[in-house]
Formats: structure tokens, C-alpha cells, sequence
């Protein structure tokens, strides 16, 4: 992904930032883990950056790359693929760090293309499917109809669990 796309990104979201609380509703950050989109509120997203340099922290569970020195702040990690137990994928030019604030920690999360910021109205959101014993289901805030395709939206919140987020904090 390009800087000025990157660049043209992050004026979006932080557009969207500086717009009432009201107008953030509904208002996602779409991207791309596999062959499928999904989103999370745009009101977790802080920024968009390029791959850079992840140190390795030793003791971390599996989809924790590790961190990342972003302007002085230390960074954790987490490769959305392996979170959602989806097989690795090298990183390319396309590849992104969303950075998040969940929970007053920032979280960097790997995604493999970023594609905009989208208005998703809670009408066209249905409730994610109910597949006894599937882990990924806990993170799911919804199903997204935007035409012919389906947005997954994550539920921001629970991206971390409380003993992952205290490891953070």
C-alpha cells in the first residue's frame, strides 16, 4: 500500500475523529485478512501504518508478533490471520498495522490490505452465525451487507481477552 494511500486513510479517520460522536456511528474501517472483508468501528482506530520492523517479545501467545516503536510509544502486535486461526501469510507492499485503542491500550493489529473507511447501517447488520465451538464467533459484533458482499464486523472490545489486555496495559 502506498503512502499517499495510507496517507489519504488516515485523513478519513481522522476526519471522522474530529466529527460528533453521533456521526462515527456506523462508520467502519474495512480491510482485507484472506479472501474476506471485514471492518471494526472506526471509533477504535487511531491510525494506519505501513509494515515496519516488529521486535520479537519472547513468552507471548502465537499471534503476538511482538511490538512495535511507533514515534516513541511501544507497540504490541497481533497478526489478525493468526488470531483467527487462518494460515500465516507472508507480508507484502499491502500489508498494514491498524493501530487500535482498546480498552486505553494501543494494539497494532496485522491485516493483510486495508480497503476504506465505509458507512455500514445498523439495518443492513445481522446477527453473526451461531457455530457451536467456533472461538472466532466471540469477536464477531455482526454481518454487514454492503450489495453483494458481506462485511465481517468485529467487535473491538473483545479482540483482546482481559488477561491478554492486562499483559498490554
Amino acid at each position: 500500500m502506498t503512502n499517499n494511500n495510507l496517507n489519504t486513510l488516515n485523513q478519513s479517520i481522522e476526519d471522522a475523529a474530529n466529527e460528533a460522536e453521533d456521526t462515527l456511528k456506523d462508520m467502519y474501517l474495512t480491510f482485507h485478512l484472506g479472501d474476506e472483508n471485514y471492518g471494526i468501528e472506526i471509533r477504535y482506530v487511531t491510525e494506519i501504518v505501513g509494515m515496519q520492523k516488529i521486535t520479537e517479545v519472547p513468552d507471548m501467545p502465537g499471534f503476538v508478533k511482538g511490538v512495535v516503536n511507533l514515534r516513541g510509544q511501544v507497540i504490541p502486535v497481533i497478526d489478525m490471520r493468526l488470531r483467527f486461526n487462518m494460515p500465516p501469510d507472508e507480508y507484502d507492499e499491502r500489508t498494514c498495522i491498524v493501530v487500535v485503542s482498546i480498552g486505553g491500550a494501543q494494539v497494532g493489529l496485522v491485516v493483510d490490505m486495508v480497503n476504506e473507511v465505509r458507512n455500514i447501517d445498523e439495518s443492513l447488520v445481522s446477527p453473526p452465525p451461531n457455530v457451536a465451538g467456533a472461538a472466532s464467533a466471540q469477536y464477531i459484533r455482526g454481518m454487514g451487507k454492503v450489495g453483494d458482499t458481506v462485511v465481517i464486523l468485529l467487535e473491538g472490545k473483545k479482540l483482546l481477552q482481559d488477561e491478554e489486555m492486562a499483559a498490554f496495559m
